[in-house]
């Protein structure tokens, strides 16, 4: 059985630098004519349940979450080169994707709570985009609920490699412990996000990482 490698982008394979998040802001302004009140917490959540409490939580009731993404996405194009600009990889990131991507046995997707544009923006500012079969993975738009994002991405490898997968998500916060567990997914969790590996081992997480710069006992560990 190979395995399909969910991999997180936020905190886990690289920081944008703050550009999304400013794009996020300045969209919703535009679309909605409010001006921004209250950030949300936002590790590890979906674009669609961030959504929701940003539209909740400013009173807006006149706009759609599929209007506002039309918005968010072309302000985060336009300026997706500073992603690397102003961003950087987490330690070992490059190695680990290339290291899994010489197995053969190893198919790589993003998981993500981002916009698959989105997603796609951040990892190809890095140089990236070729390390994931992106095409099965999870995004932000696909549910409010990460959970669903996981259930997803198995849907959608096994329809296009007709196949069953082991999987394995590797993710950075409690969100990507409790989608993996919730779809019976073995987890590889980092603390390079802000959260501790207490805390991760404590959500449930299967191994536990400080980052990735480790890279024969990361690829050991999402291999097992």
């Amino acid at each position: 059985m190979r395995t399909l490698v969910m991999w997180d982008i936020d905190g886990t394979l690289l920081r944008g630098g703050g550009l999304a998040w400013r794009a996020w802001q300045a969209a919703f302004a535009e679309v909605t004519g409010r001006e921004w009140r209250e950030t949300p917490h936002i590790g590890g959540r979906t674009d669609l349940d961030l959504c929701a409490e940003v539209f909740s939580t400013h009173g807006v009731t006149d706009c759609t979450p599929e209007r506002f993404f039309e918005r968010y996405v072309e302000l985060v194009l336009l300026e997706q080169h500073l992603f690397a600009e102003q961003g950087w990889l987490m330690p070992g990131v490059r190695e680990v994707l290339a290291a899994l991507g010489d197995e053969p046995d190893v198919v790589q997707t993003l998981v993500t709570g981002n916009h698959p544009v989105v997603a796609a923006a951040k990892v190809g500012a890095f140089g990236l985009a070729d390390a994931f079969d992106a095409e099965v993975g999870g995004y932000g738009t696909d549910d409010s609920v990460r959970a669903t994002l996981v259930r997803r991405c198995l849907e959608r490898a096994g329809q296009k490699y007709g196949e069953q997968f082991r999987a394995v998500v590797v993710g950075d916060t409690g969100h990507d412990v409790d989608a993996a567990l919730a779809n019976g997914v073995t987890v590889v969790a980092v603390a390079t996000g802000g959260v501790s590996s207490d805390e991760l081992a404590a959500a449930g997480a299967h191994h536990v990482l400080p980052d990735l710069s480790d890279v024969d006992a990361a690829v050991r560990l999402i291999k097992a």
